[in-house]
């Protein structure tokens, strides 16, 4: 048997390593929407909690603790060479990132503790939990996840992913499972965190039950030095599953080199637009725009269209209705396609078109009525009704 937790690999060999760790009663897989973003800058390691995903349930022992976890995180970044690594994790596995972060200071260059906490509550919670995980196995868990996990809105909407991971919930090792509630139970990290010297980004459902961000976001923010505080709102614990593209940006722009709001601008233009676009954008930039493409990059996309004030809906709609009104056709049917991306139905994008009418004028809309139905007729959606 491996005394190795399993874990995969994405992105480039000579990229820096970024070790992503799971949540109870998840697999790696909860990292699912996060690769395509990273991936493209880091070489991104995640790796199974014991009993989950394809991680042996006997790697933690009776009486097995966070540290003991810490050090399997460890053996998982000494297996793929990486000296120095960044680390992000969600739950338990930021808390496994933090004991890390304290113990093993000269590992750790960068630290992202997501939806995590110091202290995950009173233990006879966690030890009545895996009491029921020993005696009635982890099946009967998969019910009472989506209100743990999730905001109410996205557990009745019940999207693929959700689906994707209570099936990794019923399959978890019940004796496995139930150890990690006990290291859960015993884990106290509050001393830990004055230790911790890697820069580091707090991340939070502002919809989180399971560790309400005023309990456990706020004193690890508070508790480790120079630490940023970041709330994700309409999000709950799996903030990374509910708002993947808030919680990539936020770790892209924390994580990535200096230029971070050029890679973070690269990434979310990638997003909205597609990467045929931006493909062929990059490909034929010159040295005479090659300044003003990265200028867009950095602000249009690193700074504007990765704000959390508007969703990338409503930044549609008003990107729409602006070049409506200045007649630009060119970019108003990228903007089209980028629409139906960002969520926008054909309807939708015919009753924005209909509302610049009114205020842009008439001929205006006509053109771009004709733009969009072409785009959308391309497409295969028929065009607006």
């Amino acid at each position: 048997m491996t005394h190795l937790p399993y874990h995969r690999v994405d992105g480039p060999a000579a990229a820096p390593v970024l070790l992503l760790g799971p949540s109870l009663g998840t697999s790696l897989a909860v990292w699912d929407a996060q690769i395509p973003v990273l991936a493209r800058h880091f070489r991104v390691v995640r790796w199974d909690l014991p009993g989950h995903g394809g991680s042996a349930a006997g790697l933690l022992p009776v009486g097995g603790t966070v540290g003991d976890l810490g050090r399997l995180a460890l053996g998982v970044a000494d297996a793929v060479g990486a000296g120095t690594f960044g680390y992000a994790g969600i739950s338990l596995g930021g808390a496994v990132g933090a004991w890390v972060a304290a113990h093993h200071p000269e590992r750790v260059s960068r630290l992202a503790l997501v939806c995590s906490s110091a202290r995950f509550g009173p233990p006879d919670g966690w030890r009545v939990r895996a009491a029921a995980a020993r005696a009635d196995g982890t099946g009967h868990l998969a019910y009472s996840a989506p209100a743990r996990w999730f905001t109410p809105a996205y557990a009745e909407a019940a999207p693929p992913a959700l689906h994707a991971l209570l099936a990794d919930q019923r399959r978890a090792d019940p004796e496995a499972y139930a150890r990690c509630c006990e290291a859960l139970a015993e884990a106290d990290l509050r001393a830990d965190l004055a230790l911790i010297t890697a820069p580091t980004l707090v991340l939070a459902g502002r919809e989180d039950v399971a560790t309400p961000p005023a309990d456990h976001a706020r004193p690890l923010a508070d508790g480790i030095r120079d630490a940023q505080l970041t709330e994700i709102p309409r999000a709950a614990h799996l903030a990374n599953v509910e708002r993947p593209d808030a919680v990539s940006t936020a770790l892209l722009a924390h994580f990535a080199p200096p230029s971070a709001s050029a890679a973070t601008g690269t990434a979310v233009r990638r997003a909205v637009l597609g990467d045929e676009h931006v493909d062929r954008a990059i490909a034929r930039t010159t040295p005479f725009t090659a300044r003003f493409q990265d200028f867009i990059t950095r602000y249009a996309w690193g700074e504007i269209w990765t704000g959390d004030t508007l969703d990338r809906r409503t930044r549609s709609s008003i990107t729409l209705t602006a070049l409506v009104a200045g007649g630009h056709q060119d970019e108003l049917a990228l903007h089209v396609r980028a629409a139906l991306r960002n969520g926008l139905t054909p309807e939708e994008i015919a009753e924005v078109i209909l509302q610049a009418a009114v205020y842009c004028g008439v001929p205006a809309a006509n053109s771009a009525f004709a733009v969009a139905d072409r785009v959308l007729t391309e497409l295969g959606l028929g065009g607006p009704e």
